[in-house]
This record gives C-alpha cells, structure tokens and sequence, in this order.
C-alpha cells in the first residue's frame, strides 16, 4: 500500500526533536556569518561578502572572472556585487573591464596585484577565525558530517526556483 498523497490543507508538521535541530541549525546559520563578518571588519575593513569576492578572484585563471560568474561564486546578487567591486574598485583591489566579444556585453573584474597582496595579508587572521569558530569545536568526523549535510541543503535550495525579488543576498 503506497502512502496516501499530501493535500494542500496538510501540513507535515516538524516532531519536536526536528524542531529543536531546525531551531540549532538557524541559530548557526545567524551567528556564524556575523562573527566571521565582524573578524574581518575588524582586522582587515573588508566585509565577508567582499572577502569571497577577492578569494574568487584569487582562485580564477588570470585573476579574472566575468561579473556574473564572480557573483555566483561569491553567493550574492550581482546588484550586491556591484557595490562591493565598487568598494573594492576604490581602493584599489579590483578593476573592472568591458567586454564586447561574447557575442554581446559583459564586464569582468580583475584582482590587482595590491588586491592580492591584501587577500594574502588578511587571509592567515580569517583562516584562525574560520578554525576557532568552525573546525576546532567539531570532531573530524562531526566536520565531514557538517560538511555532508550542508551539501545536500545547498543542493535543494539550489533545487528550488529562484524568485529574485524575494531572495535576501547570502553572505
């Protein structure tokens, strides 16, 4: 016997152990970034979002990525993104370029070489924080089980269609 279809007027409510672990996981998802945020303001006047930024730069052949690309790698909207290579445009970490060739137009970032030189001056301080937050209070075990299921989350929200006007920008 196959278990009878879901009406719209049902609603699968959580036990109450799957809501203590949703109530766990939100408050990681709320003050993980925060903390990771304020350590790099802090030490380096970057934020998290424009750390990613520079890192994915860092890590793209050529230092350089077309906006859109730079943006999905970063988890952010490429309005968010704009203001943060604006930022990072002024003080000298990124330049941007037009691009005509790809059979219409398209801009892509560039990390400097002061861009870089400041990513490896303020990585060692947000490496530390990412160990002390993250790694050091887990077991290896517990980290490649946390690292599992973030996975397997990420793959359904990537799953789900995207509303843009509704969607906050990830950090």
């Amino acid at each position: 016997m196959e278990p009878a279809a879901e009406t719209p007027d049902e609603v699968p409510w959580l036990t109450r152990q799957q809501q203590l672990e949703w109530r766990d996981l939100f408050t990681l998802l709320m003050t993980l970034p925060p903390a990771l945020d304020l350590q790099l303001r802090r030490d380096a006047g970057l934020n998290l979002f424009e750390y990613h930024v520079l890192a994915g730069l860092s890590e793209s052949p050529g230092r350089t990525l077309v906006l859109s690309d730079l943006a999905a790698s970063a988890r952010g909207s490429l309005s968010r993104l704009s203001h943060a290579v604006t930022r990072l445009e002024r003080a000298g970490f990124v330049e941007r370029r037009t691009l005509t060739d790809r059979g219409g137009r398209a801009v892509e970032a560039r990390l400097t070489d002061a861009g870089f030189a400041r990513l490896e001056e303020v990585a060692p301080g947000h490496v530390r924080a990412v160990r002390r937050l993250l790694v050091d209070p887990l077991t290896p075990e517990q980290l490649t089980a946390l690292a599992a299921a973030a996975r397997a989350i990420t793959a359904a929200t990537l799953a789900e269609p995207a509303d843009d006007a509704a969607a906050p920008d990830a950090c």
